[in-house]
This record gives C-alpha cells, structure tokens and sequence, in this order.
C-alpha cells in the first residue's frame, strides 16, 4: 500500500483536475472489476457484478487547491481557494501548476500582525515572474495549482499532501483487491469536487442508486497537545463514523461496521466529528434515501501540505470494506 499511496498522493490534482488519476486508478483496479466508467462529471465508477442489493463504496480523488483570479502588473498572482484552504496554513508554502510552474504563496504586508489573522484575499503567489507579460507565458486566469508536499514514510508513519482523500482511495483499491466472495452488487466509485461540496458523490449517487453505501475519507484525531477533544487517535484503528456536520450514521450500517470489526478482531475506534463532512453526507440524502456509513482514516493535520497517517489504520480500514462486503449488506435478513 505505501507505494500505491506514495503514487497517488503525488499526483496533483485538485478539484477540477481528478482526470490525471484516471489512468492510475484504472490500471490499479481493472483486472479485478467487470467494468469501470467515468461518468459526465468524471467521477470514475468501477462496477463489479453480483446479485441483491446495490452497495456503492466511495472516496474522493480530489485535493485542495488554490485557482488564479488576477494577474498583477508586476507577474503576482492573486488567488481564490479550491475547498477549505487556510491562509495561515497556506502563507509561506509552495504551489505547483499542471505545466510544473512552482510559486510561493506570499502575504501583500510583510509587516501585518499576523496574530489578528489574515485573509486569503491578502496573500499572492510569486512565481518569480518580472511583468504581467512574463508570468501569462506560464500562467493564466482559472489556472489551478496543488501545494507541494513530498511524501515520507517513518515507520508506520506517512507524511504527505493530499492524504486527504488519496488515503481513502488507497484503502478502496486495496480492498478492491482483495474482495474473495461477492454477495451484493457492487460499485467504487472514485468521487470528484468532495471538497468543494460533495458534488461528485450527489450525482454519482443519483445515478448507481445504490441500496446501501459507505464512503471511505479523513478524520481529525484528538491525540495531539491542540485543544480538540475527540476520541480518535492515530495507530487507533479503522474509525467508525457515528456523526459529522453532514449526517449520522445509518444504525444498520454502523452496527454492520462494529460486528465485522468485533468478529473479525479488526482494530478499531469511533468517531464523532463536530465539524465537517464526507461524501456519505450527499450520498444518504439521494433518491429516497440511503442507507450510509462511514469508515474513517484518523489524520493529523489535515487541509495542509503535511497531513500525517498511519499505514495501520489504513490496513484497517481495507480490511473492514473486505469483511463487510464479504458478509454481504442485507438489512433485516
């Protein structure tokens, strides 16, 4: 798996750009699914057939970013946000362009107090450019940029960029690997724009109309010297989502979760998110309603160039997707 997630997360794609991790996901999955599309949004649905009810598991390619709104005189480039961007967390990383085009996000005042806080319509990217001339040849408006950050792996420790959701989509490719038995029919679908509202995951819902679903993203944990309270830790195990900003888990699912992790002695922890959401949350309002869950992978740090997992928890989590469709989704039977 840390190969696979070394390749993903260094694929910059931000929301708008998920296509460059079609061909590395297809070749991933193809040999283990009956058929894989990519719809008119771009979401990528890998379709694997079997009998019953239909069960869609989902995690998002897509990562933030920031987009280019105005050139100035002098080659600046002033810029908006691709989902939850930080200006504190963004000012003084490095961007980089789909052309490879690096730039350094910059604040306007040097001299600001940085303890009042800042806004992102304060910061600028420099991309070493003399003139607005100059800096159209390597860039121009609506161009969108992902920030740098290598990947390290210490031990059980990954260090990386774009964790969130790239190691969601590590542990649905993994699983899809492993899956043995078939009892349900089955779509993965790899979501666009999560970031940007869950917009992927409404349509691709809409369109599978699946009977059950479990989506596969980030959580915060609350083992850090930050002031957050929260029961997840990393090296904790697959986290079982109860509730985030965008639903509450459905019982059946979420006891379906806890049983397959109790027989299974799979390691695991609970989670409940007082803020944000998942695809889960798009997903479960769609057609009449979905049965959903979540498995959630505790995160350090996330929304930052260094956003830090355990590859444990990661096993986990492919290992509970495994189990739960190896058990099949059948409600009440």
């Amino acid at each position: 798996m840390l190969e696979l997630l070394k390749k993903l997360t260094q694929t910059n794609a931000p929301s708008g750009s998920e296509e460059r991790l079609h061909n590395i996901i297809t070749e991933e999955i193809k040999d283990y699914v009956d058929e894989i599309t990519i719809d008119p949004l771009g979401n990528l649905i890998a379709h694997k057939k079997g009998n019953g009810a239909k069960v869609m598991f989902a995690a998002h390619m897509d990562e933030i970013g920031l987009i280019v709104t105005y050139i100035t005189d002098k080659g600046f480039l002033k810029v908006s946000n691709l989902g939850g961007v930080s200006p504190t967390t963004a000012l003084h990383q490095r961007v980089i362009f789909s052309n490879r085009t690096v730039g350094v996000v910059a604040l306007d005042d040097t001299n600001a107090d940085l303890s009042k806080g800042i806004r992102l319509s304060d910061l600028y990217v420099d991309i070493g450019a003399g003139s607005k001339e100059e800096a159209e040849k390597l860039v121009s408006i609506g161009d969108s940029a992902a920030f740098c950050g290598d990947f390290y792996a210490n031990g059980n420790t990954v260090i990386s960029k774009a964790l969130d959701d790239r190691s969601g989509c590590a542990v649905l490719i993994s699983a899809i690997k492993q899956i043995k038995t078939v009892k349900n029919d089955l779509y993965f679908v790899f979501t666009i724009s999560e970031e940007l509202g869950l917009r992927g995951a409404k349509t691709s819902a809409y369109s599978v109309a699946p009977d059950y679903a479990v989506a596969i993203d980030v959580t915060r944990t609350g083992d850090t010297p930050s002031k957050l309270s929260m029961a997840v830790k990393l090296g904790g195990g697959a986290a079982i989502k109860i509730k985030d900003s965008s639903f509450l888990a459905h019982p059946y699912i979420k006891q379906l979760m806890k049983e397959t992790c109790e027989e299974f002695s799979i390691n695991h922890q609970f989670e409940v998110l007082e803020a944000g959401g998942t695809d889960s949350g798009a997903i479960h309002l769609s057609g009449g309603g979905v049965a959903t869950g979540c498995i959630s992978i505790p995160t350090r740090y996330i929304h930052s160039p260094s956003e830090q997992v355990d590859l444990r928890d990661l096993e986990s989590a492919a290992e509970l997707a495994v189990k739960m469709i190896e058990k099949g989704f059948n409600q009440g039977a």
